[in-house]
């Protein structure tokens, strides 16, 4: 017991005290490797009345290069959580990996799992402490979002590189195509809109961003790879399966044969 009483509920200060050599490396070397490592790009979310939808393309780009045409960059993290990388990939996936760890040990310590504000400041942490690798180009800013059932409503956090947290209304997009993203869906979220209407806008905006950010991957009908797609609500995190959100994309493919702009907000 007492090799477990680190005095802390964190999984990682508790390795850091024992074992640090498996931790994510900490070094400083010399120059910027990070344009050469894969990146994820775009992620997006948006709250509906109850809950919150997540979603991401598929595409890591290395440069000029695309990397892999399937990566998935939504990760549940807990019953009532999930987050999105944008930036270096392998960082990415790690970070979102111990992360889970991290919760999942607090909730064995404590018996009770952290509030969202805890989750959101514990997430702020690790990426406070990726702040040297950050300072040489390899860099992870993830999008993280909760079902809070105090409110009852979905919650969402974007975060800087050194790691503060900044709760986000409505809708939030991160990666190299969130302004195409995020212009979406300023123009096609509704306050009223059910989970279906804003899963249907986010399957938009990746398209938007993919229109007009080459690191942002389209969805691809040939290998039929489609976007990640998580709603999380009362009854907790759900993955739509690829059947599901092919229905979704479809349907944005239809109406884009028509008019490629996509659909367009009313002035009133």
């Amino acid at each position: 017991m007492l090799f477990l009483d680190t005095g802390s509920t964190s999984f990682t200060e508790f390795v850091q005290s024992y074992a640090p050599g498996l931790l994510p490396a900490r070094f400083e070397g010399a120059g910027s490797i990070g344009d050469l490592i894969p990146h994820a790009t775009t992620i997006v979310a948006a709250t509906y009345r109850g809950g919150v939808v997540m979603a991401g393309d598929r595409r890591a780009t290395a440069g000029n290069y695309i990397s892999q045409k399937d990566m998935d960059k939504v990760f549940r993290t807990d019953e009532f959580s999930c987050m999105g990388i944008a930036g270096t990939a392998s960082t990415g996936i790690e970070m979102a990996r111990l992360y889970c760890v991290e919760l999942e040990h607090y909730e064995k310590r404590e018996g009770r799992t952290l509030s969202v504000e805890g989750k959101a400041n514990r997430l702020a942490t690790m990426i406070r402490g990726n702040l040297p690798l950050a300072m040489q180009g390899i860099v992870v800013v993830p999008l993280f979002v909760a079902y809070d059932p105090e409110g009852g409503a979905g919650r969402i956090f974007s975060y800087d590189v050194g790691g503060g947290p900044y709760e986000q209304k409505r809708f939030a997009s991160i990666g190299s195509g969130s302004i195409f993203a995020r212009g979406a869906l300023k123009k096609l979220y509704r306050d009223d809109a059910s989970a279906e209407d804003v899963v249907l806008a986010c399957v938009q905006s990746l398209y938007d961003a993919a229109d007009d950010d080459s690191a942002t991957g389209g969805p691809d009908v040939t290998r039929k790879i489609w976007p990640v797609v998580a709603t999380i609500d009362d009854e907790g995190f759900r993955r739509l399966p690829d059947t599901e959100v092919e229905g979704y994309v479809r349907q944005v493919l239809d109406a884009r044969m028509g008019d490629p702009d996509g659909p367009t907000a009313p002035l009133r």
